[in-house]
């Protein structure tokens, strides 16, 4: 048993934790290539929470149930993305720049503070990822920073944050809004060296109730595939 405590810096909403950067964390505990993050609750921010490892993981905070995680194996097949031309020209079409579509917090975009797609967050992934493909997928340029600090490769953590919003942003190029993120199942293939340009994606894959099913994955810029994940997205919000 241990701590762990969310930094401010990576929150998603104004008071919790971005959903990709916390299941990456949080996954830490289960040794597997392959880990589903189930998210029960809100991720408290700079507050200790209990990161129970043994047969079965999870984080709590108090009596407070935060996420459970399992080592898993994710059938996801992945479409062929846009070029990474085609992405950066989608570019300034990204909710993360749109004007009149956030309803919960000042700035720019669907969600200005987020750590992942947020276009006012100082210190984010600027992951901003636009409809390409008519629609049928989302993607994004992510250009990380050597002022991240970072000497050699991406946390996962961060890979993970950068599969999280291009999942919700593919329901928006399909006119959807989905709510929270539920539970998010995803394998890093590969290490990433910071410093370098990425191409993330995300799609469509299907709606079961309230539950919308969203694919995601990042390349690097020889075409190869550094990860992908399988999101659930809960509920609607509009």
């Amino acid at each position: 048993m241990s701590e762990i405590v969310i930094p401010e810096r990576f929150r998603g909403p104004p008071q919790s934790g971005n959903g990709g950067y916390c299941a990456g964390a949080f996954s830490e505990a289960v040794a597997s290539p392959v880990v589903e993050v189930t998210l029960r609750s809100p991720i408290p921010l700079e507050v200790p929470m209990r990161l129970e490892g043994g047969p079965a993981p999870r984080v709590t905070q108090g009596d407070t149930l935060i996420a459970e995680m399992r080592a898993a194996v994710l059938s996801l097949d992945v479409p062929e993305p846009p070029s990474f031309d085609e992405a950066a020209a989608a570019g300034p079409d990204s909710y993360s720049l749109a004007s009149g579509i956030n309803t919960f917090h000042q700035g720019r975009g669907f969600h200005p503070i987020c750590f992942c797609c947020g276009a006012d967050h100082d210190d984010g992934l600027n992951v901003f990822a636009a409809p390409v493909q008519d629609g049928a997928q989302v993607a994004a340029v992510w250009r990380t920073r050597d002022a991240w600090g970072i000497e050699a490769l991406l946390p996962e953590r961060f890979i993970w944050a950068a599969l999280d919003c291009p999942g919700q942003f593919a329901f928006m190029a399909g006119g959807i809004r989905t709510g929270m993120l539920g539970r998010m199942t995803a394998e890093v293939e590969r290490p990433a060296p910071a410093g370098a340009d990425y191409l993330v994606t995300g799609w469509r894959v299907g709606i079961e109730g309230k539950k919308h099913f969203a694919g995601t994955a990042v390349f690097d810029a020889s075409g190869r595939r550094v990860a992908r994940a399988l999101a659930v997205w809960i509920g609607q919000r509009d």
